[in-house]
This record gives C-alpha cells, structure tokens and sequence, in this order.
C-alpha cells in the first residue's frame, strides 16, 4: 500500500487565479480591459465565489485594479512598476543564487544547460510561451537549492509583473543576449563560483530593470 497517497487538491481559487493571471500575462485579457466575475466563471466552469477570490489577489499583486462598485480591470503596464518588480525579484534571485550555489549537484547544473538548451531553441523559433518556460526552469533549479521559503514566494509573486513587459519585447535582442548570459551563469555555478554567479544574475535582471516601458504605458 505504500504507493497510495493523499493526492493533492487544488482549491478552485487557486486554479482560477491562476487561470486568470496566465491569461492577463499572455495579453489574452488586455490591459485596461473590465473584467467581470460572472463572464470569467462562466467561461472558466466555475462559481462566481472563487474568481471573485482570484480579483482580491491579483489586485493585491498589481495586476489588476478595483473601483468598488464601479469596475475591476487589468492595470496597465507601467514602466516604473515593471522596474520596481524587476529590482526586487532581482535581489531575490541574487539571494537563491549565493545560498542554492554550494548546494548544486552535478545533476542541477545540467538541468540548467538543458533549460537553456530548450530556451534558445524557442528563441529561435519564435516561441515565447516556450523561451519563458524555459527561463523559468533554468532559475527554478537555484530556487529549489537554496531552499529559501520566502524568497520564492516573493519571486511568483512578482515576476508576472515583469513577465507582461517581457512577452511584448520579446525578440527585440534581449532574448538572444539572455542565452550568453545564462551560458555564463552556468559556468560559474558548474566550477562553484559563488561570486561569479550572483555578479551574473545581478547583471540578468538589471537588463530587465532597465527594460524602457514608455511605449506600452496606456491611460485608461
């Protein structure tokens, strides 16, 4: 009997906030665009009661904004928000990177190549959805290693924010030079250089705080 297990249930705010986040992330809900409890229940088979549980958090994490008892839209992006998102996230990962390096194994580093491996491949085929996949995957290892409970909490927290900006600028050069990057980055973490790779994921995410937003700010 020991491969029976509890089996994890996902609670149905938690799939329609997450629902609802990849789809503003996406550019599927528009930013500035009204969105309504009973029209995305409807479409996403479910009670008015956990969608309305998804807007709380999302307002609450800046991707959406509530006028109560008049609207509820997606915020606009904005480039000082994007940058206050990127610096902190950034830190973050500078956090998991010093902790998760000593602890890599042999088996994490590949890892790491071989997200890298698909991350460049969806770069040249285009495939956004794939490359942030991919990039996620490759800083997920450091994440997972360091172990750090609170730095991974504020790293989903925030990196939808960035996640928008990136989608729209994606294929503008940025992408290409994150493959070198990441390439570097896995040379320090594969010969145990803590420094180098922290001085690494600094310089990835000041590119990223750095990232102009002017012309995707909208007013609404």
């Amino acid at each position: 009997m020991n491969a029976l297990r509890p089996v994890r249930r996902t609670l149905l705010r938690d799939r329609a906030y997450e629902a609802i986040r990849d789809a503003i992330v996406a550019g599927e809900i528009e930013p500035g665009a009204v969105v309504r409890d009973a029209e995305l229940a409807e479409r996403l088979g479910l009670s008015r009661a956990p969608v309305r549980e998804a807007f709380s958090r999302l307002v609450d994490e800046g991707l959406m904004e509530s006028k109560p008892q008049s609207y509820t839209r997606v915020t606009p992006v904005v480039a000082g928000d994007v940058r206050d998102a990127a610096a902190v996230v950034g830190a973050m990962h500078e956090l998991v990177t010093r902790i998760g390096v000593p602890r890599l194994f042999a088996a994490d580093v590949e890892a790491m190549r071989a997200a890298n491996e698909r991350f460049a491949t969806a770069v040249g085929a285009g495939d956004v959805d794939a490359a942030l996949r991919a990039d996620d995957e490759l800083h997920d290892v450091l994440v997972r290693a360091a172990g750090n409970r609170a730095a991974a909490a504020t790293i989903i927290r925030y990196t939808p924010l960035i996640r928008r900006l990136e989608r729209r600028r994606f294929g503008e050069g940025t992408a290409c030079r994150s493959t070198g990057l990441h390439e570097r980055l896995i040379g320090a973490c594969a010969n145990g250089d803590t420094d180098g790779a922290v001085g690494v994921t600094a310089e990835i995410w000041r590119g990223l705080a750095d990232m102009d937003a002017t012309a995707d700010e909208e007013a609404h």
